[in-house]
């Protein structure tokens, strides 16, 4: 191509997420000449290397001439060398529409049409609008039993899939809707130390106030390769790394990112998101709890059950062997909610503190021992004893400092600048807990992007309260995400419902 169609990459700062995201001047003669408008999906070479991402056009003079910007994670992943010019053209026609659209009609997909959607998504040929297509498809019509199987295997077969040389490889996960829920490091730490393999992946929070990947980082480092993976898990049985940093099933972190967007998760979108990550990391036996309450991810038992058996029967057809645990989605677990004060209660459990949340260790024991009975290391129904044993005795605090070494060091979670009671305003008995609203006001305190901030719950359902006592503690960096939370709770009141003396006081209620 004749360099005076060749720009200059310039990096501009701008975070668009995942979303690869050019700029160009209107008054470019490349845009000009190719006809680019904005949002246009174009393609854009440079030495040897090439991307597909959206168009925006900008007007002003904040770019020469001959340059075209580039946001955060489009340089990131064209990674423009010194000196080097770039090309484009139209982003090729992506033919997997074409099943897309079968499917808004009515019509099943199989094998073949689920394999070239996801390898599309994954080189970047849908724009965001395709990709909620695709979802709002799937969701509306649904996916029967044999398209969900077939979506799994093509989210597997798209990205790396770890091979640990083992008969049995553990692993767990949550559904989620549930704050304060950080069951993992403590069930990674009781099995890794009865010599089980767990090689955990896990995700930061998108809408949440912290991921499992959020939280341990407040205690080691996460953003391990697959080669200190393996390291890890090698020396010590176990890690808990962020899933972000390995390319395990790379469409879901894709999908995941639009399906948050338009708050649109389907039960076989989530199956295969969750099991095509189970299988891409390696494990061969997964535990999945699934909390089950009004403001959970999972409303009602009879849900749970239909969603426990199509993950039971998608885990077999991909050679996996799950065990689904229904658990309490009432209320949150834990006390903290935030990522350094969710830390501080993992820690309390594994030092058998007088003073640890009773309901996380609780939690904790029964996804673990199911995990222990699932590989065949207890007899059924006396998976928790074995993992009371690894925790009473010292072994899993020990073998969690040991991996939280192996990752690159322990490290002491941070203290919030501020902190802020909030009171009830009147006396009775703690009878609802909204997760929601209550994840919703710790994410405006500053979590999990301010890893201190968040909120401390000292209620859980049933218990009789006074007027003025504190129902939970704001904490945060600045007076002003302090001043931000406040402000929106003055529009939830109800985030803790109190029912007086007249209204019975049942938590029911």
């Amino acid at each position: 191509m004749d360099k005076q169609y060749l720009l200059k990459p310039r990096r501009l700062g701008i975070d668009t997420h995942q979303e690869l995201v050019v700029y160009m001047r209107g008054d470019c003669h490349v845009c000009r000449s190719e006809g680019f408008d904005a949002h246009s999906r174009i393609q854009v070479n440079a030495g040897g290397r090439s991307i597909l991402a959206t168009l925006n056009v900008i007007h002003g003079d904040w770019l020469a001439p001959d340059e075209f910007g580039l946001s955060e994670s489009a340089w990131h992943a064209l990674t423009p060398q010194a000196g080097e010019r770039a090309g484009f053209a139209h982003a090729p026609t992506v033919d997997s529409m074409s099943a897309v659209r079968a499917k808004i009609y009515g019509n099943s997909l199989g094998d073949a049409q689920f394999n070239a959607i996801v390898s599309d998504v994954c080189k970047g040929f849908y724009t965001d609008v395709e990709l909620a297509t695709f979802l709002t498809a799937c969701a509306s019509r649904g996916l029967d039993h044999g398209e969900t199987v077939s979506l799994t295997r093509a989210m597997i077969n798209v990205g790396e899939r770890l091979n640990w040389h083992r008969e049995i490889v553990v692993d767990k996960h949550c559904v989620g809707g549930l704050p304060g829920n950080r069951t993992t490091p403590l069930v990674v730490a009781m099995v890794a130390a009865e010599g089980l393999v767990m090689p955990k992946t896990s995700s930061r929070a998108i809408t949440s106030p912290a991921g499992t990947a959020d939280t341990m980082e407040t205690l080691a480092p996460v953003a391990l390769s697959i080669a200190d993976m393996r390291r890890v898990v090698e020396r010590e049985g176990g890690c808990i790394a962020w899933g972000g940093a390995v390319s395990l099933s790379p469409a879901d972190d894709i999908l995941i990112r639009i399906e948050r967007a338009i708050d649109l998760d389907s039960e076989g979108q989530l199956v295969a998101s969750v099991l095509s990550k189970k299988a891409a990391a390696g494990a061969t036996h997964v535990v999945l709890d699934l909390p089950v309450g009004p403001t959970a991810k999972v409303r009602s038992e009879s849900d749970a059950r239909r969603l426990g058996a199509l993950l039971r029967d998608t885990g077999e057809a991909i050679g996996l062997a799950v065990r689904t645990v229904i658990t309490d989605g009432m209320q949150p677990v834990g006390r903290g909610i935030g990522p350094a004060l969710e830390a501080r209660d993992v820690l309390a459990v594994l030092q058998n503190k007088d003073d640890a949340p009773a309901d996380l260790r609780e939690r904790s024991l029964q996804l673990a021992g199911a995990i222990f009975e699932l590989a065949g290391l207890a007899a059924e129904g006396s998976g928790t004893v074995v993992a009371a044993q690894a925790l009473i005795s010292g072994r899993a605090w020990r073998k969690f400092q040991a991996i939280c070494e192996a990752q690159g060091g322990m490290r002491t979670p941070p203290s919030a600048a501020q902190t802020q009671p909030v009171p009830t305003p009147r006396e009775g008995v703690v009878s609802a807990i909204d997760n929601r609203v209550l994840a919703r006001i710790a994410k405006l305190a500053g979590a999990p992007g301010a890893p201190a901030a968040g909120l401390d719950l000292h209620v859980r359902l049933g218990d009789r309260v006074e007027q003025g006592q504190p129902l939970f503690t704001l904490h945060t960096e600045t007076t002003g995400e302090l001043a931000y939370a406040l402000e929106y709770l003055q529009t939830h009141p109800d985030v803790i419902r109190i029912a007086g003396d007249s209204e019975g006081g049942s938590p029911s209620q």
